[in-house]
């Protein structure tokens, strides 16, 4: 199997390094990835300056390259350029912290994931759950005994897993559903030594979904979440609705 790997944490990253140490003792991996961190790029592409591409060493008989562009980019590369659309699997990690929740509309890992499925590849976006002290040989661990597991063909086109795994002990894994799990944003005002003025972003996480079978629930009860997602956007059962209330629209 042919494995194109990408992240947002940029190619240096322990994440990506030590998931790609894993998976090359049983597949044949590549990796592109960008050449600094984009996190929170989310689904961003580069269309107004060049991509510029260099090989770069990560492991003996592991074919890498970093980019200026994003993880949407990198994929792209990857797939049409580095492994001339001969790729089997695209994963997309391994993240230093978690994507729950509205996480997955900033995130970049997410976004490489979701770029590979809407290539019609199978696709992961894969996360440690802890940006303090992130597992990412776990994870790693868990991953290359997932793909051996996990019946790819159960997917439907354009579909992607998100897989975020907690960090020690592993009790099994979950398939979930996306949370409402969301940021509630503050800005701090600061001053520059020039006098000029700018803010800061923080702000506090709000987990309040009701459901038992949601991302982070299942992050925090031990258990890694896999979670189905497609770029398809559309609000089923309002769209019903509206159809109904405006069965016809007039120019």
């Amino acid at each position: 199997m042919r494995i194109l790997l990408t992240n947002d944490d940029g190619i240096q990253s322990k994440g990506i390094v030590v998931l790609a140490e894993y998976l090359s003792e049983k597949y044949e991996v590549f990796v592109v990835a960008p050449d600094t961190e984009r996190s929170g790029t989310g689904h961003s592409i580069t269309i107004h300056v060049p991509l510029w591409m260099k090989k770069v060493f990560i492991k003996e008989g592991i074919v890498a390259y970093a980019t200026t562009g994003t993880p949407a980019d990198c994929v792209k590369l990857g797939y049409n350029v580095v492994m001339k659309r001969n790729v089997d699997l695209v994963i997309s990690g391994i993240n230093k912290g978690p994507n729950l929740g509205m996480d997955i509309l900033y995130s970049g890992t997410v976004s490489g994931a979701l770029e590979g499925a809407m290539l019609g590849i199978p696709s992961l976006a894969v996360s440690s759950a802890s940006f303090d002290a992130p597992d990412f040989e776990g994870a790693a661990r868990f991953l290359v005994e997932f793909l051996e597991e996990f019946d790819f063909s159960l997917l439907e086109p354009f579909t992607a897993l998100n897989i975020n795994i907690p960090t020690g002990e592993i009790k099994g894994w979950k398939i979930t559903r996306q949370s409402k799990r969301r940021w509630n944003d503050f800005f701090e005002e600061r001053v520059s030594p020039f006098g000029e003025r700018y803010y800061w972003m923080t702000g506090e996480v709000l987990e309040d979904d009701e459901r038992e079978d949601v991302d982070y629930k299942v992050v925090r009860e031990g258990y890694v979440s896999v979670t189905p997602i497609s770029p398809f956007l559309t609000n089923e059962r309002c769209y019903v609705v509206l159809k109904e209330v405006y069965p016809g629209c007039t120019g």
